[in-house]
C-alpha cells in the first residue's frame, strides 16, 4: 500500500512540474513569434525561495542612424566584347614572319605577318608590262584613226577601213582599262602578303607557326583578336521596370551601371546605352546593355558579372544593420532598447539594402537602439545588458565619431563592440 502512494506521488509531482514548463515554454514561443502571451506566463514566483528575478541578457546593440541610400535594380549577365576578329590570309602563301606573340595588346594598323611575296611582285611586275604594251596599242590605234578619218573624207579611203579603225581605238581603251585593272589587283595581293591588325584588341591563340603555307579565307583563322577596351555587359531585369528604365535613359544622363564579377571584389563602373526591344516570355524579362572603359581590363568577355543600375537616391532614410531585422508570421520587426535597458518588440516596413544595412521606411526613428546579436534570449519587456552601441552620422558629417556614454558610469562595456 505504501509502495503504491509513493508511485502516485511521484507521477503527480512530473505533471505538476510538466504543466509548469510547458507554461513557461509557450511564453518564451510568444516573446519570439510577437504574439500574445499565454494567461500568467512570465510572472515571478513570490513565496519561498523560488522568487528569484529574472536575470538581464547580454546583446550586441547598435544606434539608427540616418545617411543617403542608393536605389538600384540588380541582374545577372554576361560581359561581351565589343567586336571580334578572326585575322584570315586574303591570299595563299607561305608565311614567313610573325611579329605578334599570343596574349599580346595590338593597337590597329599593327603588323601581325608577313608572307612571301615574291611570287606577288613577279605578278605586279607583269601586269605593269602588259599595260605598257596595251598603251603602246592604243595610242597606234589612235593614230591611225585619224589619219583614216582624214583620208575617208576626202574620198581617198574607204568608209569600212574608217570604220575598222575607230573600233580598234575602242578594243585598244578597253585592254588598257584591263591591264589597268590587272596592275590595281597585283599591288592588292601585294599589299595582302603583310596582314595588320584591323582593330585594337588583345590577342589569342597562334594554331599557325611560321613557315607553314596558308591558304585564302582557310577555316581556320590565323588568331583570333578580341576588343577589351571598351566591353559591353549584357544583363536582364524583370520587364515591370521597363517604363522607369526607358524614362531614366530618354531624360539623360544615361543611368550608371556597377559591375561585380567572382574575379575581383572590387565593382567596375559604366553607364546604361541600351534597352532591348522585346520581353524574353520565358523569363519575363528584358535584356539590357551597359559599356565600360575597362582601361585596366578587369572586365574579361565571356565572364558571369551582376549587374547593378543606378535609379535614384533616398536622402535621409534610416538605416540600421540587416542583422538587427528579424521576420515572424506578421513580418518584419526589431527589437528596439529604451532608456531603461528594457525590451521592446517593434515592427517595421523595411525598404532596399546597401551593403550591410538596410533601410527602414516606418517604424523606427533616427538615434534608437537596436537589438543586432542575441535575439533569440530576448522577449518583451526582458531587461538586457547592451554592448557596442555606437552613435551613427551622416556621410556627408567629417567630424569624428564619438562613442556614446555607457550605463555603468562611462567605462566602456566589456566583449566585442559592432556598430
Amino acid at each position: 500500500m505504501a509502495k503504491r502512494f509513493f508511485t502516485f506521488a511521484i507521477i503527480a509531482v512530473i505533471a505538476v512540474g510538466g504543466a509548469y514548463a510547458h507554461s513557461d515554454t509557450r511564453a518564451w514561443f510568444a516573446d519570439r513569434l510577437g504574439l500574445a502571451k499565454p494567461a500568467g506566463a512570465n510572472t515571478q514566483k513570490a513565496s519561498g525561495k523560488a522568487g528569484k528575478a529574472v536575470r538581464a541578457v547580454p546583446v550586441r546593440v547598435a544606434v539608427a542612424g540616418t545617411r543617403s541610400v542608393p536605389v538600384r535594380l540588380e541582374g545577372v549577365g554576361t560581359v561581351k566584347a565589343r567586336s571580334t576578329v578572326a585575322v584570315k590570309s586574303r591570299i595563299e602563301g607561305q608565311l614567313i614572319e610573325a611579329r605578334v606573340r599570343e596574349g599580346q595588346t595590338v593597337k590597329k594598323g599593327d603588323v601581325l605577318f608577313r608572307l612571301d611575296a615574291r611570287p606577288l611582285m613577279a605578278r605586279l611586275k607583269e601586269a605593269e608590262a602588259n599595260l605598257a604594251r596595251d598603251r603602246v596599242n592604243h595610242k597606234k590605234a589612235i593614230s591611225d584613226f585619224n589619219r583614216l578619218k582624214i583620208l575617208s573624207s576626202q574620198g581617198y579611203s574607204p568608209q569600212t577601213r574608217r570604220d575598222d579603225a575607230e573600233t580598234l581605238v575602242d578594243t585598244t581603251r578597253a585592254a588598257v582599262r584591263a591591264g589597268e585593272a590587272a596592275v590595281e589587283l597585283a599591288n592588292l595581293n601585294l599589299d595582302y602578303a603583310t596582314i595588320r591588325s584591323p582593330i585594337d584588341g588583345r590577342v589569342g591563340n597562334l594554331p599557325v607557326s611560321v613557315g607553314n603555307i596558308v591558304k585564302a579565307n582557310d577555316t581556320q583563322p590565323l588568331l583570333i583578336i578580341t576588343e577589351t577596351k571598351p566591353v559591353y555587359v549584357s544583363f536582364s531585369l524583370p520587364e515591370r521596370h521597363i517604363d522607369a528604365l526607358r524614362e531614366k535613359l530618354a531624360k539623360g544622363p544615361a543611368p550608371a551601371v556597377e559591375v561585380i564579377t567572382q574575379a575581383s571584389a572590387k565593382s567596375v563602373s559604366g553607364r546604361l546605352f541600351f534597352i532591348n526591344n522585346e520581353v524574353d516570355m520565358s523569363t519575363g524579362t528584358i535584356e539590357l546593355q551597359g559599356v565600360f572603359e575597362n582601361a585596366n581590363e578587369t572586365l574579361v568577355p565571356g565572364q558571369f558579372a551582376r549587374a547593378r543600375v543606378l535609379m535614384t537616391m533616398l536622402d535621409n532614410a534610416v538605416v540600421v544593420p540587416s542583422r538587427a531585422v528579424q521576420i515572424n508570421q506578421t513580418g518584419h520587426f526589431v527589437w528596439v532598447v529604451d532608456d531603461k535597458k528594457k525590451i521592446q518588440l517593434r515592427k517595421v516596413v523595411t525598404g532596399p539594402e546597401d551593403g550591410a544595412e538596410v533601410v527602414i521606411i516606418s517604424g523606427l526613428k533616427p538615434g534608437e537602439t537596436v537589438v543586432t546579436d542575441g535575439q533569440l534570449r530576448l522577449f518583451h519587456g526582458a531587461s538586457v545588458i547592451p554592448q557596442g552601441a555606437k552613435a551613427k552620422k551622416a556621410p556627408d558629417d567629417n567630424s569624428k565619431k564619438k562613442p556614446e556614454k555607457s550605463e555603468n558610469g562611462g567605462k566602456a562595456p566589456t566583449g566585442k563592440t559592432t556598430s
